[in-house]
């Protein structure tokens, strides 16, 4: 059989798949707040519709990377490019036959259903986790995978930069029609480019499992899937690292979403920063998170256990970060403070994915739906919790609101700790193991 495409080619196609995936998300949330003011929303209704389509792309993470196991990544790419394009076509005509005069409440849930349709489009995340993983072997898996989710999380600042000036020039219709058709495009770029790995096309001509596996090894794959997506399901969930990952992911990638979401309503509301000076200060942080993210996966391939120790790092980093905002009265602090939180959330995301494939090697895919979907549920539920604190204290509260992720930063120490004592205290079973099958 003649194999289509290189591990080069599976990561060029899973990226791209990506940073597509992210066009609805990263107009839907920061244009939120016109919502807000033609349908006269709430703190904490605005907190909802801004969260939403972390809703949903955390959620379906879980399924669609499990159904990577079973088909490869084609598949579960496509399906989601397309439903955040129905979410995103809904949104448009919304806005351009209604928006602002007959924008009424009654809308409020239309606007949540299709900004969780919207989601889908970040639910990508773990499908290309799996995908890039299968198509790399383990020691250079760091790197890709980094390279994966760093350039792929580049969405959310480019499009931040080119919102403002987009608006005052389009319109709000007029985006959301131009980032409809940016979608569109980015997903036939995908079908046209997006590939399996080796032991997906043997498996999608026929070959058996066993064949293909023999097959796809000689080709220099290493990792294959469980039979089914319930069992990779199972699989993963058995190993307690998953959750601890959960855990950390929770905090680090979760709050990345939410605060890519909530920092537009930040600057506007607790400084009176203009709309396009919100966006740029929004595109400072996403841009350095992302490009964090591709220095934490060299950090992870390059150290001794790279990824239990740079999490350690990223997450102190962040602690610092967090600290600072819960003090940052003025916008000079929280500059600096929001930088750190930057830095220290782009590192661990890179490293927690690092350590999947070695805790759960015979499930990646599994590991990776609840790693990248439970994880990613932070982005749903921090929203929410910071407007409580506005809601209660007013503009002080965007301060306070941040103790969060203070609370969240220790837990994850905690939780990687653990993690990275039990893989020295499994080494010599490990390297037993392996003598003995040898």
């Amino acid at each position: 059989m003649t194999y289509r495409g290189t591990p080069k080619h599976g990561l060029f196609g899973a990226t791209l798949g990506f940073f597509v995936g992210f066009a609805a998300v990263a107009l839907f949330g920061p244009t939120a707040i016109r919502f807000r003011d033609a349908m006269h929303l709430s703190p904490l209704a605005l907190g909802f519709l801004v969260a939403m389509p972390a809703l949903s792309g955390s959620l379906l993470r879980i399924p669609f990377s499990a159904w990577v196991d079973t088909t490869g990544g084609r598949k579960p790419f496509l399906v989601l490019l397309l439903l955040s394009i129905l979410g995103m076509a809904g949104v448009w005509f919304i806005v351009a036959t209604r928006y602002p005069d007959n924008l009424s409440p009654s809308l409020y849930p239309v606007l949540l259903g299709l900004g969780a349709l919207c989601g889908c489009g970040i639910a990508t995340f773990s499908v290309g986790i799996s995908q890039v993983s299968y198509w790399f072997p383990q020691a250079r898996q760091g790197r890709a995978l980094a390279i994966y989710a760093g350039v792929g999380n580049l969405a959310p600042g480019a499009f931040s930069l080119v919102l403002p000036f987009a608006l005052q020039t389009l319109g709000l219709a007029g985006s959301y029609l131009a980032w409809l058709g940016f979608l569109i495009v980015g997903t036939i770029g995908y079908w046209a480019y997006g590939r399996n790995a080796w032991y997906f096309q043997l498996r999608g001509s026929g070959v058996s499992a066993d064949e293909a596996k023999i097959e796809a090894r000689r080709a220099g794959q290493e990792l294959f899937p469980a039979k089914t997506t319930l069992e990779t399901l199972k699989i993963s969930a058995g190993v307690w690292q998953t959750w601890a990952l959960v855990g950390v992911y929770f905090t680090t990638f979760g709050g990345f979403v939410a605060l890519t979401s909530w920092l537009p309503t930040y600057w506007t509301s607790a400084f009176a920063i203009s709309v396009v000076g919100a966006g740029l200060l929004t595109a400072m942080y996403s841009l350095t998170a992302s490009g964090m993210r591709i220095v934490g996966g060299v950090l992870a391939d390059s150290l001794y256990e790279g990824g239990q120790n740079g999490c350690i790092l990223s997450l102190l980093i962040m602690l610092s970060g967090a600290i600072v905002m819960t003090t940052a009265l003025s916008f000079e602090l929280a500059i600096p403070g929001v930088l750190l939180l930057a830095i220290g959330m782009g590192i661990a995301n890179a490293a927690v994915f690092k350590i999947v494939p070695q805790v759960v090697p015979q499930a990646v895919g599994g590991a990776a739906g609840w790693v990248g979907g439970l994880g990613a549920f932070g982005g749903f539920v921090i929203p929410p919790m910071m407007a409580f604190a506005v809601k209660d204290l007013g503009r002080p509260g965007y301060a306070i609101g941040f103790i969060i992720f203070v609370v969240l930063a220790l837990l994850s120490l905690a939780l990687t700790w653990i993690v990275k004592y039990a893989r020295v205290r499994e080494a010599p079973a490990r390297a037993a193991a392996r003598v003995q099958a040898a």
